[in-house]
């Protein structure tokens, strides 16, 4: 059965930040550091931000900010499990894109774990970024840790 919702853009940091905090609640495979959850969530608060919503419940959130005047970051993004794979998350990265073009941004970037990590809830992240258009760029050991290596996707907006 298909599902509804409803992308909208997030102005109030608190909501933003609520958000945040009760997506990546849900989602501990990869998001299971707490402090990393309440990290994102205060970030989020300054960035801009969307929300998918489902019967008044946020089901999906993604906050991006820009570097440099050119290049859009998707800083986080998240979908409850039980909606994941109904469209949410394209739903939400096509949001943001067109913000990134508005702004006159030319890259799109995102940082994920890399496959070096051989942690299977990534891949389907890095599989959904490739479907957007990403492509791996470097991985760095030094961004997170070596046991955690950064892989850096972009994309031309």
């Amino acid at each position: 059965m298909e599902m509804s919702f409803a992308v909208r853009r997030v102005d109030d940091p608190a909501e933003k930040s609520a958000c945040v905090r009760s997506v990546l609640a849900r989602l501990p495979a990869w998001f299971g550091d707490a402090a990393a959850g309440a990290g994102y969530a205060r970030q989020a608060a300054e960035l801009a931000c969307w929300a998918a919503e489902t019967d008044g419940v946020c089901a999906g959130i993604l906050a991006a900010g820009i570097h440099y005047g050119h290049t859009g970051e998707v800083v986080v993004c998240g979908v409850l499990p039980e909606v994941q794979g109904q469209g949410i998350g394209t739903a939400l990265y096509l949001a943001a894109e067109q913000y990134f073009r508005a702004e006159g941004c030319r890259y799109a970037v995102v940082k994920t774990l890399s496959d070096a990590a051989d942690y299977a809830p990534y891949e389907s992240t890095r599989r959904f970024y490739r479907r957007m258009g990403f492509e791996a760029l470097l991985t760095l050991t030094e961004m997170w840790d070596e046991d955690n290596p950064c892989l850096v996707m972009v994309k031309v907006v």
